[in-house]
C-alpha cells in the first residue's frame, strides 16, 4: 500500500508542501484538506485587490500560466486530492489519525496518514471591541472578507474609513482606500508610530509624512475604545476623541493557529505557535509544520521567532515536501526581511531595529544615510535613505532599514544584506560587499557600501552625527542661543534660509571653512546641514581638527529633514 500523507492547511504551506512532495514520490497518495472552499491563495495581495491593482479575485487563485489552483487543478495537473470545506478537529498521533468534519454536511469521517504537515497559518488578532458585530467592521482573514470589501468599495457606499493598526497590511488597506477610491482615511496606531518594533521612529515618520500629503491621517498614541453605530458602524471612538467611519479594518497583528498541535500533546511556544527544527520537523518525528504558525529561529541573535510572511511559508512548503520525501534539508534561520509599499514610496528592512537590538541585548548604534540609488550622473535615479543597526563591541551587523522612491533598488540592497544575515557579518563585510556596477544601476560607491563605511566613521568617532528627530529637537530650542546652525552648502542655497532666519542660520561653504572658521562661536554646539550629509561630514572634519569641541553632522541633510517633515 501506497505512503499517504495528509496536508492540514491549504493556503500557502501546504499546498507547496503537498506538490513538491508529490513530485518526488509519484507512487504516494497525498490529500489535503481545508475548512474553506477557497484555498491556495495570495493572501498578501489582498490590499491590492481591494484597491483595483487586481482586479478580479480570482487572479489571486491562479497560477502564473493562468489556471485557476481549485480542486480539479490539484487533482488533474498535481496528482494531490484535496478535501475543501472540510475542518480538521482532531489529531490522534498514537493511531496516525486525523478527524474531520464536511462542514456542508456535518458528516465526520477519520483520515489515515504515514505523516501529517500542519499547515493552518494565523488568525487575525482579535480586540474583542463593543460593537465590532456591526455591519461593515472587518478583520482581513480571507478571500470572503476581501470580496465583501471590495464590494461596498465600488459600490461607492463608504466615505470615510477608520483603519485600526498601523502594521503592514494597516497601511496597505489605508493606500488603497486613499489611492484609488478617494475614501478619507485615518489610521489609529497604539504605538507613537507606524510599523512599530520594525524601523526606528525616524523611518517610521518619513513613511507617515509621505502618506499625510497623500491625504491619510495618523492617530498615533492612541486605543480604541469601542465602535458605535446603528446596525452598521458610524464611529469609531478613540481615547483622544471621535473618529466618524463607514467601514472599519481591525488589523492588529495575527496569532498562530495552533489548537490542534496543542491537543494532541505536540510542543508549543507559551506564547502562541508550534515549535519546530531546522528540518520543519515538530516534537513528533512523523508530523512537519511550517508557515504562519509556527516558531523559528531569528538570524540575529539565536532567539525565536514569530514570522508570518506569505514568502516564508512558501520556501518552508518546499523543504518540508524534501524531508517528507526522505531528504534532509533545512530551513536554518530567517532574518526577518520585510518591504511595504506606500503610495509612490517603499520602506523595506532585514534584521533587527535599532529598538528590537537594544531590547535584545546588543550594545547597538545605527547610522543614517541619504544617497543617490544610482550614479549621481545619470539622468534617471532616486534618492534612498537607508538605516543600518551595528552593535558597537563586536562591529556586527544587526539590521538594515530603508525609505525610498524606488523600491526595487532599495529592495535589492536590503536583499543583499539578508542574504549574510545568517553567517553574522560585521561591517567590513557590507563596506566590500560585491554588487554588480553601471551607473543605470548603482553608484561605483554603491549606497550599499557607503553606509556600513559611515557605520565604520561612527564607531572610529570621526562621525558625530544625529538624525533629523534630534536637529528638530534643537532647531525647536533655537532661541536659547545655545546652538549655531551651520549651512555648509554653497551661498545660494543656504541664501533663502538665512533670510528667513538671519538670528540662527549661518553660512560658510565647507571649502571656504579653512579661511572663514574663526567666524564660528567656539562656546556653541555647531549643527552642521548640506543637502544629504556627505559636506557637512567633511565640514565637521575639518572643524573637528581645528579645535571646535562640540560639532555635530546632520545625517541625510535637508532631504532627511524634509522627508521627516521638519518645519523650517
Amino acid at each position: 500500500m501506497s505512503e499517504h500523507v495528509v496536508v492540514i492547511g491549504a493556503v500557502a504551506l501546504g499546498p507547496k508542501a503537498a506538490c513538491r512532495f508529490k513530485r518526488i514520490r509519484q507512487d504516494a497518495k497525498v490529500t489535503l484538506i481545508d475548512r474553506d472552499e477557497i484555498f491556495s491563495y495570495g493572501g498578501c495581495g489582498i490590499p491590492y485587490f481591494v484597491s483595483g491593482d487586481v482586479t478580479d479575485a480570482n487572479q489571486l487563485r491562479t497560477t502564473a500560466f493562468h489556471m485557476v489552483r481549485d480542486e480539479p487543478f490539484f487533482q488533474d495537473i498535481k496528482g494531490v486530492d484535496v478535501l475543501s470545506s472540510t475542518e480538521a478537529t482532531k489529531i490522534d498521533r498514537e493511531n496516525k489519525q486525523v478527524h474531520v468534519t464536511d462542514l456542508k454536511t456535518g458528516k465526520k469521517s477519520v483520515i489515515d496518514y504515514d505523516q501529517l504537515v500542519i499547515g493552518t497559518g494565523a488568525t487575525p488578532r482579535k480586540l474583542n471591541l463593543p460593537g465590532e458585530e456591526l455591519e461593515n467592521v472587518f478583520y482581513v482573514g480571507n478571500m470572503h472578507d476581501a470580496e465583501k470589501i471590495k464590494a461596498g468599495v465600488t459600490s461607492g457606499k463608504y466615505g470615510k474609513a477608520v483603519v485600526v493598526g498601523a502594521g503592514f497590511i494597516g497601511l496597505e488597506m489605508a493606500e488603497a482606500f486613499a489611492d484609488m477610491w478617494g475614501i478619507e482615511t485615518t489610521v489609529v496606531e497604539i504605538f507613537e508610530q507606524i510599523l512599530p518594533r520594525m524601523c526606528t521612529p525616524v523611518l517610521a515618520k518619513m513613511g507617515q509624512t509621505h502618506m499625510e500629503e497623500q491625504g491619510v491621517a495618523f492617530k498615533l498614541g492612541q486605543t480604541v475604545s469601542r465602535i458605535e453605530g446603528n446596525g452598521k458602524v458610524e464611529r469609531v471612538v478613540t481615547s483622544d476623541g471621535e473618529i466618524e467611519a463607514d467601514i472599519v479594518i481591525i488589523s492588529a497583528g495575527v496569532i498562530p493557529n495552533d489548537k490542534l498541535a496543542r491537543e494532541c500533546g505536540l510542543e508549543c511556544s507559551e506564547r502562541g505557535g508550534i515549535i519546530v527544527d531546522e528540518f520543519m520537523r515538530t516534537s513528533d518525528p512523523l508530523i512537519y509544520s511550517g508557515g504562519d504558525c509556527v516558531i523559528i529561529k531569528n538570524a540575529v541573535d539565536d532567539s525565536p521567532m514569530f514570522l508570518p510572511m506569505g514568502s516564508m511559508a512558501n520556501r518552508q512548503g518546499r523543504v518540508i515536501g524534501g524531508n517528507l520525501a526522505g531528504r534532509n534539508e533545512t530551513f536554518p534561520a530567517a532574518a526577518g526581511s520585510w518591504v511595504v509599499k506606500l503610495f509612490e514610496k517603499s520602506m523595506a528592512g532585514t534584521g533587527m531595529s535599532l529598538g528590537a537590538a537594544k531590547q535584545a541585548g546588543f550594545d547597538a548604534v545605527s547610522v543614517m544615510l541619504i544617497m543617490a540609488d544610482r550614479a549621481h550622473f545619470y539622468p534617471v535615479k532616486d534618492m534612498m535613505t537607508l538605516e543600518m543597526v551595528v552593535d558597537k563591541a563586536t562591529r556586527r551587523v544587526l539590521g538594515l532599514q530603508g525609505y525610498a522612491g524606488s523600491g526595487d533598488a532599495m529592495v535589492g540592497r536590503i536583499n543583499a544584506v539578508a542574504g549574510i544575515m545568517k553567517y553574522k557579518p560585521v561591517i567590513e563585510d557590507v563596506s566590500n560587499l560585491e554588487v554588480a556596477y553601471s551607473p543605470p544601476f548603482a553608484s561605483a560607491m554603491d549606497v550599499l557600501n557607503a553606509i556600513a563605511n559611515m557605520a565604520d566613521n561612527a564607531l572610529a568617532g570621526m562621525n558625530h552625527g544625529h538624525g533629523p528627530d534630534v536637529f528638530a529637537e534643537y532647531w525647536a530650542d533655537r532661541e536659547s542661543g545655545d546652538y549655531c546652525f551651520l549651512d555648509v552648502r554653497e551661498y545660494a542655497d543656504a541664501e533663502p534660509f538665512l533670510t528667513k532666519y538671519p538670528e540662527h542660520w549661518r553660512n560658510i561653504p565647507q571649502g571656504e571653512i579653512p579661511k572663514r572658521f574663526e567666524e564660528l562661536p567656539k562656546d556653541k554646539k555647531l549643527v552642521l546641514i548640506c543637502n544629504t550629509g556627505g559636506r557637512s561630514y567633511e565640514a565637521q572634519i575639518m572643524l573637528d581638527a581645528l579645535g571646535f569641541k562640540e560639532v555635530l553632522n546632520t545625517q541625510g541633510g535637508m532631504a532627511v529633514l524634509k522627508a521627516f517633515g521638519v518645519d523650517i
